[in-house]
């Protein structure tokens, strides 16, 4: 069956996380990625870690079903190239560092008049203006200044998170950007650009504690693994293990004093009748909890969350999550080539059925260089003498 992108060409210039990301959902859904790296060393990201068959696992995740082409972008030859390419192209993408993209004559204002169609999508730390602008951006940097540390981590201190997440949300406003993008394209015919920052995308995910902090108000604290501003909401200790559990509302609050702790009178005891007197009194009810589940196996503490209907979740870790009953039962694997050989691959968030979303190969650095620079016209002729000379 045919995606929803099939026909659309996307070239990016591309590192790391933010922008590889985006483009590789882009190519989830049909698009063709042609992926442009340094000749020899490519995106740094494929330096990493050698984790996946002695690949990076940043790379492996961000950079299936592309096509990787060398050029050195500085060489005029190079240039040509990447021209030519932007001539058919729908969509370019580029992260590189602030201003780059434009001292490469690949700002949109430059290529709108040549190319009317095409979209520019810039992703960067700070965006294309402002004091901030021309500042490096890294995914631990805008998670300190977009507030996230501040209310992440424990009282002692704060903690970053454990995944790449504000390169996660660019990447993510990034691709949501660029389908717009092209549904208003297809009604004005004209491309258009995108500006996607990552502070502005974390703090937009940094909306909730913003409010809670409004006018001045004192932010949520810093609360480990559990949830801030809604108590009991978080991990609690059952005699053989850790149980993570979450209440929402007064329903369950009964529910889970009168079934889960046997405890029915908890649930009119003044220090508890409310969310915001339970999370005052947060100390007291966590002792109460506790001493309800030590003498409980974590096994005997879900079963009595499940007859309650509170909600509640196992404490994984990766090795736990690659065997997860329920990604297994909904076939939510599958595997795709690498230049390793098969890996194993999350097929993309939203199933559906009026497609198959594009699974193909991580490419090796280059592997497309001849079949692309063929495809534009160039000869063996030409392309053994960009080699020689560095330009791919």
């Amino acid at each position: 069956m045919k995606r929803p992108l099939d026909g659309v060409t996307v070239v990016t210039l591309e590192h790391a996380i933010a922008a590889p990301f985006c483009t590789r959902q882009l190519a989830d859904l049909g698009a063709r990625v042609i992926k442009v790296e340094r000749p020899g060393v490519g995106d740094f990201a494929r330096a990493y870690d050698e984790r996946v068959q002695g690949m990076a696992s940043h790379f492996v995740w961000t950079n299936r079903s592309k096509e990787s082409l060398t050029l050195d972008v500085k060489q005029p030859v190079a240039q040509e190239v990447l021209a030519k390419l932007l001539e058919d192209a729908d969509v370019l993408v580029q992260n590189l560092a602030p201003g780059a993209a434009a001292r490469l004559g690949l700002s949109f204002e430059a290529l709108h008049e040549m190319h009317p169609r095409l979209i520019v999508c810039d992703i960067s730390g700070y965006g294309d203006d402002g004091p901030y602008r021309d500042k490096k951006a890294y995914d631990l940097l805008i998670q300190s200044e977009s507030g996230f540390l501040s209310v992440t981590g424990s009282d002692a201190e704060p903690a970053k998170a454990g995944c790449s997440i504000a390169d996660i949300a660019a990447g993510m406003y990034a691709y949501t950007g660029i389908l717009a993008a092209l549904i208003q394209r297809d009604k004005t015919g004209e491309g258009s650009r995108i500006d996607v920052s990552m502070l502005e995308s974390m703090v937009e995910w940094m909306s909730y504690p913003l409010y809670y902090a409004y006018e001045g108000a004192a932010p949520p604290p810093r609360a480990g693994a559990a949830h801030a501003t809604i108590y009991p909401y978080g991990p609690f200790p059952a005699s053989d293990g850790t149980v993570m559990l979450g209440l929402q509302n007064e329903r369950e609050w009964g529910a889970f004093c009168k079934t889960v702790l046997e405890r029915p009178e908890l649930a009119t005891d003044e220090r508890f009748a409310s969310n915001s007197r339970r999370v005052a009194n947060r100390d007291a009810l966590r002792a109460l909890i506790a001493d309800g589940f030590s003498s409980l196996t974590v096994e005997q503490v879900v079963q009595r969350l499940d007859t309650a209907q509170i909600a509640n979740a196992s404490v994984n870790d990766m090795h736990d999550v690659w065997d997860h009953p329920q990604l297994k039962a909904r076939n939510r694997w599958t595997t795709v080539p690498t230049p390793s050989g098969l890996i194993s691959a999350l097929l993309p968030p939203g199933k559906t059925q009026a497609y198959a979303p594009r699974m193909d190969a991580v490419p090796g650095l280059g592997e497309n260089t001849d079949a692309i620079l063929q495809e534009l016209g160039w000869s063996s002729v030409a392309i053994a003498s960009m080699r020689s000379a560095g330009a791919i």
